[in-house]
């Protein structure tokens, strides 16, 4: 299923489990119900916006986006990971003065809505990580999140309906809050270094110098720089020097197959010869 389907999908479950929330945390007098009600609305509403965005990102290269609109991705991506990393910090702030006087809840009805939010947020993350965009990978850390958060409240739950250890609803919360955190700040980190043209992990520089360099014509590698339109697809030019003029074809082949070994298949290969230049300064 294509990226913008998968996650139009996961936004209408979210938008949906959202509002579900909403109703349950004010029957259930749940505060950390109500407060993740909150952050899922505010994550489906993002979902939305960067959906727009991946359906823009299909679109084939122009003449004024002529590397193709793929970056659109990560950007929907960027937003993603921004409103998980704010969504964190708003639930820490929200539960820490609950440690101090934490809230009786339905421990029954937490009970049977968290088992309906488990399989949900399953569904939606089997949904989008058949995915492999940025975007999509951003997405399923947000249903992992969700799934995460929603088998510590079933276990919280089954905790309630025999004590009164209501404290654990709000330490847990932040222990989620936390480790959702530290990872939405890698993956927006490793997204907009995309944005900025580093180049891609997976790919090991100079080791294709070297290979570059035992091309029996070559002489020099004089500029290779690498980088990546979307985490997937990445580019490379490339400056070599040869001996002779006439082995210029047969080193860009070459140099071509070595790239496209690494996953590199749009480049820009030029060559120049050391002879014509020792004769240029000869006839000098």
């Amino acid at each position: 299923m294509p990226a913008h389907k998968n996650i139009w999908i996961a936004c209408c479950l979210n938008l949906a489990f959202a509002l579900l929330e909403a109703v349950c945390g004010l029957v259930f007098h749940s505060s950390l119900i109500l407060a993740d009600a909150v952050h899922d609305l505010g994550d489906a509403l993002a979902i939305g916006l960067s959906a727009v965005v991946e359906t823009h990102a299909r679109k084939k290269a122009d003449t004024r986006y002529t590397l193709g609109y793929k970056r659109y991705s990560l950007l929907g991506a960027l937003l993603v990971s921004g409103i998980l990393i704010v969504g964190s910090i708003l639930v820490s702030i929200e539960n820490i003065p609950k440690l101090f006087a934490p809230e009786k809840v339905d421990h029954q009805g937490m009970f049977f809505l968290a088992i309906a939010a488990i399989i949900v947020n399953l569904v939606a993350k089997g949904i989008v990580e058949k995915g492999h965009t940025q975007h999509e990978k951003i997405l399923s850390l947000h249903f992992l999140e969700d799934i995460l958060g929603w088998c510590l409240v079933l276990v919280l739950a089954i905790v309630f309906r025999f004590t009164d250890w209501y404290i654990l609803d709000p330490l847990f919360s932040l222990l989620i809050a936390g480790f959702i955190l530290y990872k939405a700040l890698g993956q927006f980190w490793e997204n907009l270094a995309i944005c900025l043209e580093a180049s891609p992990k997976e790919v090991d520089r100079e080791k294709i110098v070297t290979e570059l360099c035992q091309i029996a014509a070559v002489e020099a590698v004089l500029q290779l720089q690498i980088w990546t339109l979307d985490g997937r697809e990445h580019c490379a030019m490339l400056h070599l020097q040869v001996e002779e003029q006439e082995q210029m074809p047969e080193s860009k082949k070459l140099a071509r197959s070595i790239l496209h070994r690494y996953g590199i298949y749009q480049m820009s290969i030029e060559c120049d010869s050391s002879m014509e230049e020792h004769q240029a300064h000869t006839q000098w």
